[in-house]
């Protein structure tokens, strides 16, 4: 318990308010005592008609799991055990530094029903974060006392990826009706090699899918329907290295990828291929063998739950020789990953181009809008005519590793976190059109 300010103010009119008795007759002194007592009486009253600490009930329900960039909530629903009035009660919560810090907020507290607090929680990365303590704080019906209560929780939340916002775009590619990975009715080279079905030919339909075999048989045109295959293996790596910490829109480059890691990896399961995981940095950091079935996808998510980046250097050499040697038959390899120029890129690129012998490799960047925002702006000052210069450098160099990637026949994704999912689905959803796995 302490007191207010009102209380604090109530003492000190003690002096003023005694000093003018005492200029009229010095033995009027006893009058400050009198104010004094009065004043102590005053705050003791409200202290003892305060709602008891013992008499309020405090309830705490924390999700165990938030998904990054989604905001959750904690409930604290406060229950009064008495006959007391109304109360006003202060509710703060002391978050993890991981957690956006949150505003005090009121409830008023009465016998009749029991009150709800909700409390968003908004992690701003993935690990483990924890809703520390509680603190309550009201005053009695005067105002000149306060009661102050410090609960410790330290209940620990998970926080991983947004696996409802994976779910949500994978299930809009994957339910598309205009998307249909299981079955085509063209007979191109290439595009479907598991015969499905025949059906007689309606126009519209490819003139080389008609069997004409068939078509005698039936004396009317009969097509060929063929199915792609299915059953790939696609391997999903994650470069775990320092320019992965780089945050863009506030979230990490290494969150960004492993959402969209995430969306292939559902839309893959769903589709009948088989999914893998793979992180590294200066040495493999995760690896999770290729299964099937969407009841596959937890373990993904797990393992992408405990991913973080390092400061240490991307070892490329190591990674993708590691990743070659744990895989025993051809593969789509996703790599998300990022670089800064041609110098530091170099190893980059001969390695890739050497896992791109045996693999069908997709290399995927996070692009920074601010660098093109800093080419085309023009400047308007010498510092900006600076920065338009090196950015422009920058773009131009990732452009040129770009297209030396594409050269060694690996495909290459380099868009905006906004789009890079949709680009990477449409790209994995063209090779298995294509058959080129």
């Amino acid at each position: 318990m302490r007191p207010t300010p009102r209380c604090l103010l109530l003492f000190a009119a003690a002096f003023p308010a005694a000093a003018l008795p005492v200029l009229v007759d010095p033995g009027l002194w006893t009058a400050w005592l009198i104010q004094v007592a009065l004043s102590v009486l005053l705050a003791g009253l409200d202290l003892i008609l305060a709602l008891p600490a013992r008499r309020l009930d405090v309830d705490l329900a924390v999700p165990p799991t938030l998904f990054i960039g989604e905001p959750g909530h904690a409930d604290v629903t406060l229950r009064m055990r008495a006959r007391f009035p109304e109360t006003t009660v202060d509710v703060l919560a002391d978050l993890h530094g991981d957690l956006l810090p949150q505003p005090i907020r009121q409830a008023v507290v009465s016998e009749e029903a029991p009150t709800t607090v909700r409390i968003p929680l908004v992690a701003v990365r993935r690990g483990t974060v924890a809703f520390e303590r509680l603190w309550l704080r009201w005053t009695g019906p005067l105002g000149l006392m306060q009661r102050q209560v410090v609960r410790e929780e330290d209940v620990e939340i998970a926080v991983v990826p947004d696996i409802g916002a994976v779910r949500r775009a994978a299930l809009q590619f994957a339910l598309s009706r205009d998307v249909r990975v299981g079955q085509k009715s063209m007979r191109l080279v290439g595009e479907g090699s598991e015969f499905e079905a025949m059906r007689e030919y309606v126009r519209g339909l490819d003139h080389r899918a008609i069997s004409w075999k068939a078509s005698a048989r039936h004396h009317k045109l009969i097509c060929q329907e063929f199915r792609t295959e299915r059953n790939h293996q696609v391997i999903v790596a994650f470069d775990t290295g320092r320019l992965m910490a780089e945050p863009l829109g506030g979230i990490p480059k290494l969150d960004h990828a492993i959402h969209t890691g995430l969306v292939l990896a559902y839309t893959g399961l769903r589709t009948g291929d088989r999914v893998g995981l793979f992180a590294f940095d200066e040495q493999v950091r995760a690896h999770a063998a290729p299964r099937g079935g969407v009841r596959d996808f937890p373990r993904l998510q797990h393992v992408t739950a405990g991913l973080d980046t390092t400061t240490s250097e991307t070892n490329f050499t190591l990674g993708f020789a590691e990743l070659a040697t744990r895989l025993k038959r051809r593969s789509l390899v996703v790599v998300l990953t990022d670089f800064i120029d041609t110098t530091t890129a170099e190893l980059m690129i001969d390695n890739a181009g050497r896992l791109a012998r045996r693999h069908l490799v997709v290399f995927v960047t996070l692009r920074n809008v601010h660098l093109d925002a800093a080419v085309a702006e023009p400047p308007q000052s010498t510092g900006a005519l600076y920065r338009s210069v090196v950015a422009n450098d920058f773009v131009r160099e990732r452009d040129l590793v770009l297209r030396r990637l594409e050269q060694r026949g690996i495909f290459t994704i380099d868009a905006v976190p906004e789009a890079v999912s949709s680009e990477l689905l449409n790209r994995y959803l063209s090779i298995k059109r294509r058959e080129l796995v």
